[in-house]
């Protein structure tokens, strides 16, 4: 009876064996899976010489993926099947794969390693420097379980140390292996001869000379003579070579050239310029194929210093004209990115192949010249060249690249149908990614449906347009296909699923990828890290991101900006501002997007100190030419109260782009320069530029802070008429606070009311505001409920309420409301005052006793109040809305926040930077007042900016700057009188209309506490 297991084994020999060599010398993947079927159906699929050999082909074909599913489907695997698998890593470069892998082998006790096993980890090791701790660690394994005289394992690893400069370790190993064949000599002599030990590669050569086995062949000479030497030593080795015929055509070009583009194959580019140089000290012709040797090495080696000299030569003999040599010089300007150079080239070549033409359309579709790609491609066309698989793969990433509304992927679809080149993979996947990034998924996702089988190249271009196109959902459907199908993801694909998970603000689904990231040992790449740490910090968990980078041995610049702008939009600016001092020390260059995200954290810091030292590093690393950082900068200088830098800076930039604009816009507004703001507006519009819905916002905030109530009407009105933008709630919101400002309040409360939006509680807060002001308790109160329904635990509802109650000297009202916040556990967050002082922050907030200096400033504040009374100063108590005595409330006004921050800048630093938030108190700095001041220099300019604090909800504090400028001078000794530049306070518009323009004032009848320093001559000295 015959054995069904030798009937198998004989069928497969037969039948399928020969097709099975069939497949794995012409890459046939289709072919394969063919073979692979009938061999499924004979019912040999189980026997284990069978699953080996299909996991060799599968390799050897390039699919990798199919050869791990039928490894892992395999359930009695013997060396042979995990040697193969382990093989097939090795021989696609699949370094952590093959080492996770081996690690499982490990694991696996009824398989042990085999000499087969090492020499395929040995060649991944070779590959990088950074795998030779890996190398050392497998070496000591294979010493421990004695493979260590095995002659594999021992080549492997003399190649391995000698390769990277371990020449001790290689030449221990060399010596203690008892057959060694030619090459192995060769790798040593040459290793010897490239770290400079002339003498021992020349000793070694001695050596082998005089071996009874072996012989020096011809590539042992070689080895030698590649040093060029003069002594005797030297002449005798290349006298032996002659003698023995190595060298009787070394010297020709042909040899020549097959040692150069031997030495390109293997990355030493260097050799290969000496190779050259000898030539011509040779008086060797060189011929086209030398030049595209040399040139490819300049390339690939980045030589580019000799580039130019190498064309110059070629142009000397008249070897332009071979378009190969061309071609090679149109390369290496393209790596060097002369752009206009190589177009040049091209232009004057007298012949063009398809390579030119590829070479010049992928390099201005890679250099974000699209159109001029595009327009090339066309040319190609219209001479009647066919493009092939690179040309059709450079114009896709082209139309890619193309902002304006084009169809040219659909129709290069369609061109692609019609020659039959669809299948090409390298083609389709940049033909799904054209389709993606025009917003085209769903065609991308019919092509996807389409594949005979998986790749994960395809699935990446899919996923990454998913992601683009705002779908994260489906992409994080597609990955969770992918894992299911046991498809094992890349870095770029982990990478690309964390970016979706950021966009969805998925924080558990973006920590189960950061788990599995770690299972499959990516954790440690780059692009994946930082896109974990992205997702962190885009779903608020600055702590995990922290952990993350703190994890990250060097971080990159995307790592360093990913955290930076991250703790900014989180709202732990000083931390990002310390990232940055570290980032700086490490020696990591910011790019724009750092630089952007830290002028923003000195803007909702207001430190302006800080800022400006920001941007002189914008100047520095040349980045004051982009137009985001540029916008970024003004909006920093215009929320830090100096709106004066912001303008000057804008009239030196080119603004490009409505942001910049806009900034201005807003930044004039919140200052209370509603004419210039609406000048600005009228500019822009003659500039031809168009208007969006921000543009109009800072138009109506604009009219709203300077009481322009006929102006906001209008440009309300104009929005859909002139510029056919819709009003939304932002646009009411500004319209209610003009009409709350100008005491119109029931038109206020009709327009919310009419409104076809409902209205919000920062409109609700202002217009309550309002009516605090004006002392309207009728429309207070209903504002207030209405207020109270939307958000019943704001505390500035109740606040305002019970202000408006004390206006009226209702006190039972006032304790009935502060009793109903304290009920229900509503506090309000007390008013602070901070000033900046060599660029530090020192925060100050009512009756503070927290500042390290707080005694001495309490006693020069208590001096200055003593002499400013004796100068007639009476403190206006009228603000202090409470019951309690004068003489409290008096207390409550002399050690304010506001008044701790001055006293403090008097004390410290005459050039301070005041920033407060008080409801009251930063109208007196606005106060009108004119005196002197000794100085003990011939200039000093003090600035203080007031600035409302992000918990002041009142429209009595909300966007509220004042800027005072004390101009101070001292001619012939003699003190001149100083100008206050003055800005309206907007949050009192039924006390104080100054205006915004600059003016002389005089300081009759005022009680204000700054007017009083400024006008007591010994106060400061």
């Amino acid at each position: 009876m015959t054995n069904p297991t030798f009937a198998r084994a004989t069928f497969f020999s037969v039948s399928l064996l020969p097709a099975l060599r069939s497949a794995a010398t012409s890459a046939d993947v289709r072919l394969l899976r063919r073979v692979h079927a009938s061999i499924i159906t004979s019912g040999a699929s189980a026997d284990r010489f069978v699953v080996n050999n299909l996991i060799t082909v599968y390799s050897k074909c390039g699919s990798l993926s199919l050869a791990r599913r039928l490894f892992d489907q395999t359930p009695h695997r013997d060396s042979v099947t995990w040697n193969s698998l382990l093989s097939a890593y090795a021989l696609h470069g699949h370094s952590s794969d093959a080492f996770r892998l081996f690690h499982l082998l490990l694991c696996s006790p009824s398989v042990p390693p085999t000499h087969l096993t090492f020499t395929p980890l040995f060649k991944l090791c070779s590959a990088s420097s950074d795998l030779i701790p890996t190398a050392q660690a497998l070496h000591s394994m294979v010493i421990k379980i004695g493979l260590a005289s095995d002659e594999m394992v021992s080549s492997a690893l003399v190649n391995i140390y000698s390769k990277y400069g371990f020449l001790r370790e290689a030449r221990y190993i060399f010596d203690k292996m008892e057959e060694r064949d030619v090459v192995l000599w060769n790798i040593m002599i040459k290793s010897y001869n490239q770290l400079g030990l002339v003498q021992e590669a020349c000793f070694l050569f001695a050596e082998l000379h005089r071996s009874e086995v072996l012989r020096p062949d011809d590539n042992t000479v070689r080895c030698i003579l590649l040093v060029q030497r003069s002594d005797e030593l030297f002449e005798q080795i290349q006298a032996y070579g002659i003698k023995i015929c190595f060298l009787e055509d070394f010297y020709d070009v042909l040899s020549r050239n097959k040692l150069s583009s031997d030495l390109v194959k293997a990355g030493d580019y260097l050799t290969v310029l000496k190779n050259f140089i000898e030539m011509a000290r040779l008086n060797l012709n060189y011929d086209n194929v030398t030049f595209v040797i040399v040139l490819s090495a300049v390339a690939n080696g980045e030589h580019f210093e000799v580039a130019e000299q190498l064309h110059g030569l070629i142009k000397k003999l008249g070897m332009c004209s071979d378009v190969s040599v061309s071609n090679s010089i149109l390369n290496i300007y393209a790596k060097m990115g002369s752009l206009n150079r190589a177009r040049q080239i091209f232009e004057e070549m007298e012949e063009l192949d398809l390579v030119s033409w590829n070479t010049m359309i992928s390099v201005l579709a890679q250099n974000f010249r699209e159109v001029e790609s595009v327009e090339l491609f066309i040319e190609m066309l219209s001479l009647g060249l066919l493009p092939d698989q690179f040309t059709l793969a450079s114009i896709l990433r082209a139309c890619s690249g193309i902002t304006i509304s084009s169809s040219l992927h659909e129709q290069i679809h369609g061109f692609l149908l019609k020659q039959g080149q669809i299948n090409d993979i390298f083609v389709l996947t940049a033909l799904v990614d054209a389709h993606a990034k025009r917003g085209r998924v769903e065609e991308a996702e019919i092509l996807f449906r389409g594949m005979d089988s998986f790749d994960l190249t395809f699935c990446n271009a899919l996923l990454a347009g998913y992601v683009a196109n705002n779908n994260s959902r489906k992409a994080l459907d597609l990955f969770r296909l992918t894992i299911k199908a046991c498809e094992r993801p890349n870095d770029f694909t982990l990478a690309t699923v964390l970016k979706g998970c950021s966009k969805l603000v998925a924080l558990k689904q973006g920590q189960q990828v950061h788990a599995f990231a770690i299972k499959l040992g990516f954790v440690s790449d780059m692009c994946v890290s930082s896109g974990i740490l992205d997702m962190y910090v885009k779903c608020g968990h600055v702590n995990d991101a922290t952990s993350v980078f703190g994890d990250i041995s060097t971080p990159d610049d995307v790592a360093w900006t990913a955290m930076i702008s991250g703790c900014v939009e989180n709202g732990d600016e000083e931390y990002a501002l310390n990232l940055y001092h570290q980032m700086r020390q490490s020696g990591v260059r910011p790019d724009e997007y750092t630089l952007a995200s830290l002028i923003k954290a000195c803007s909702c810091l207001a430190a302006l100190g800080l800022g400006k030292q920001i941007h002189g590093n914008v100047i520095k690393f040349g980045r004051s030419a982009d137009p985001f950082v540029g916008t970024t900068v003004l909006d920093m200088y215009a929320k830090c109260g100096n709106i004066e830098d912001s303008l000057c800076l804008f009239e030196r930039m080119i603004p490009t782009n409505i942001a910049s604009w806009n900034v201005l816009l807003l930044g004039l507004a919140q200052h209370g320069k509603g004419k210039e703001a609406l000048n600005l507006f009228k500019h822009m519009i003659l500039q031809g530029l168009q208007p969006d819905k921000i543009t109009l916002l800072g138009v109506l905030s604009a009219c709203s802070h300077s009481g322009l109530v006929s102006e906001a009407y209008g440009y309300f009105n104009s929005m859909r008429k002139d510029y056919c933008i819709e009003p939304e709630v932002e646009h009411y919101s500004c319209l209610v606070d003009a009409l709350g400002r100008a005491g119109l309040l029931q038109d206020a409360e009709e327009i919310m009311e009419t409104m076809p939006f409902n209205a919000s509680a920062p409109m609700y807060r202002a217009l309550l505001g309002a009516c605090r002001i004006q002392g309207n308790m009728d429309i207070g109160q209903r504002i207030a409920t209405r207020l109270l329904e939307l958000e019943p635990l704001d505390s500035s509802a109740y606040i305002l309420l019970s202000n408006i109650y004390a206006s009226v000297n209702r006190w039972n009202d006032v304790n009935e409301a502060r009793k109903t916040m304290s009920n229900m556990n509503i506090k309000k967050d007390p008013g602070s005052s901070w000033i900046e002082v060599k660029s530090k922050i020192h925060l100050f907030v009512a009756d503070d006793v927290s500042h390290p200096e707080i005694a001495a400033i309490y006693q020069e504040l208590e001096d200055l109040i003593r002499r400013i009374k004796d100068k007639g100063y009476i403190p206006d108590t009228h603000c202090v809305l409470l019951d309690v005595l004068e003489e409290e409330k008096e207390r409550t006004l002399y050690y304010h926040s506001e008044k701790l921050a001055i006293v403090y800048g008097l004390i410290t630093d005459r050039n301070a930077c005041i920033l407060v938030d008080h409801h009251r108190y930063s109208s007196y700095l606005t106060g009108q007042c004119k005196g002197k001041m000794r100085v003990a220099q011939n200039l000093l300019e003090c600035q203080w900016r007031g600035l409302e604090s992000e918990h002041a909800k009142t429209p009595a504090a909300v966007e509220r700057y004042t800027v005072i400028q004390w101009k101070m001078w001292r001619s012939n000794n003699s003190l001149q009188s100083f100008e206050v530049q003055g800005f309206e306070d907007l949050g009192f518009i039924d006390r104080f209309r100054l205006g915004i323009d600059r003016r002389r004032v005089n300081g009759d009848g005022i009680e204000q506490f700054v007017s009083y320093l400024c006008c007591t001559d010994d106060l400061v000295g």
